[in-house]
């Protein structure tokens, strides 16, 4: 069976020669017949490219893909995970702060009937303000979707083959592939694994991802709950809003019809602007609705046939 092991990296010269010696030294360990480990460089601008080419010449399983400019980390696993041909698929940071000694307790999990498996990083190295919003972020998550996984964004993750091929990766939602594997029915767990803190260079992450990462936790839970069905959604805040609108009106038109003057009033332009503005929500939720429709058909997720 082969494996794959995607490592997106980014100015992680320095980390990446001991990193690929340890996966070796696993794969040697653990007698993988066929197994590939494919490093994208995401554009860095440090002399990474030229130590993977000299690791090229002597370690045939490693696949370099090199982009011509920094284009982010969904990118980059969305190209690892194309070139992949692994049935099982590894997903690992190249910064050495999760250990691939792991690796193989997770691909156990995955033998056991899972189809993706993340590391939990119970004891984690890393200063307070990267935890304290991941602990924020992932609590959040089990209550939204009832997923019960403590660290969603661990670097370190196993899937399946046909996890990887069918879960979004554009923009930053790499960070919710488990939400998104869960919602399509596929067996997700997660296993306590190890971290370290950083040796080499920086990392690329600061407060600022908090923010970022709680508006695409939204995005995340409008595209599974509304994506087929977007009706659904603009139609409901377009209902509510065009009846507190009409509500609105029909008071002004009685005050009206009781002799007082309506024209100068704030809450006149408001019962509008209500009205209005649910008209609009609607009429965008029937143009999304007929966009979702000439979508090409998608294929069932039938994993079993007997």
């Amino acid at each position: 069976m082969k494996i794959s092991l995607v490592i997106p990296s980014y100015n992680e010269s320095e980390s990446l020669p001991k990193l690929l010696t340890q996966i070796q030294r696993i794969a040697d360990a653990q007698s993988w017949s066929e197994y590939e480990i494919i490093v994208i460089d995401d554009g860095s601008n440090d002399n990474t490219f030229s130590v993977l080419s000299a690791i090229k010449k002597i370690m045939p399983q490693l696949v370099v893909l090199h982009f011509r400019t920094n284009c982010g980390k969904a990118m980059a696993l969305q190209a690892g995970f194309a070139r992949a041909r692994g049935e099982r698929i590894i997903m690992l940071d190249a910064d050495l702060q999760d250990d691939p000694q792991d690796i193989p307790r997770l691909l156990k999990k995955i033998d056991e009937g899972y189809d993706a498996v993340s590391g939990w990083k119970a004891k984690r190295h890393d200063p307070w303000h990267k935890v304290i919003p991941s602990r924020v972020i992932n609590s959040i998550i089990r209550q939204m979707f009832g997923l019960r996984i403590h660290d969603m964004n661990c670097g370190l993750k196993a899937f399946k083959q046909s996890v990887a091929r069918n879960i979004p990766l554009y923009g930053d939602l790499y960070r919710y592939m488990l939400i998104f594997a869960h919602a399509q029915g596929f067996r997700v767990t997660e296993l306590e694994t190890t971290h370290h803190s950083r040796k080499f260079g920086v990392s690329k992450y600061g407060f600022s991802r908090f923010f970022k990462g709680f508006f695409d936790l939204f995005t995340v839970f409008f595209l599974i709950k509304y994506s087929k069905k977007p009706l659904h959604f603009f139609g409901s805040l377009g209902l509510l809003l065009s009846v507190i609108g009409l509500i609105i009106l029909i008071y002004m038109a009685i005050v009206h019809f009781l002799g007082h003057q309506i024209g100068d009033r704030p809450l006149l332009l408001f019962g509008i602007l209500f009205f209005l503005a649910g008209l609009q929500f609607v009429m965008t939720g029937f143009i999304a609705e007929l966009l979702t429709s000439q979508k090409t058909k998608q294929d069932p997720p039938i994993d079993k046939e007997l």
